[in-house]
């Protein structure tokens, strides 16, 4: 199924991708040194981009992922909200999710955001028994009937 552009990752110039990737590094380096203005720079790449990246983050990113990756990530919304997405879109996300392609990072933050299960991650990765081996409609069935529980 072919998504409409709302929900595909959005394009990054390469402008801004360097941008973000010197950032990154002069962070990582602050992280590194263990300097004092580490906390700053995190803080305020956190406001700029939107997204909530910590300590570890600048740490230990070249450990799973490349600094352009990290980079095009940040560049990103953080929670990319669709308001009028379909059943059908969502089951599609959660295939491209499990089909673990390049863009899967994003799909599953999108996810995230358009479902109201607070660990759908852990139902595509580590699922209950009763979906071990699930269709992505199952699993989108089981986020989508999530409901909090009123204290």
């Amino acid at each position: 199924m072919d998504l409409r552009p709302e929900l595909l990752p959005p394009p990054v110039s390469r402008e801004r991708l360097d941008e973000v990737c010197r950032e990154i590094e002069r962070i990582a380096d602050l992280v590194a040194a263990r300097a004092e203005g580490a906390d700053a720079a995190i803080m305020a790449f956190n406001a700029t981009t939107g997204h909530g990246y910590g300590f570890p983050d600048f740490a230990e990113y070249d450990g799973s992922r490349s600094l352009e990756d990290f980079a095009r990530e940040a560049a990103r919304p953080a929670r990319p909200r669709v308001p009028d997405v379909t059943r059908d879109e969502l089951a599609e996300v959660v295939r491209r999710v499990l089909a673990a392609s390049l863009e899967s990072d994003y799909y599953l933050r999108l996810l995230e955001a358009n479902v109201p299960h607070p660990r759908v991650c852990a139902l595509l990765f580590d699922p209950p028994a009763g979906l071990r081996d699930a269709s992505a409609e199952q699993i989108l069935h089981e986020a989508l009937e999530y409901r909090p529980i009123a204290l």
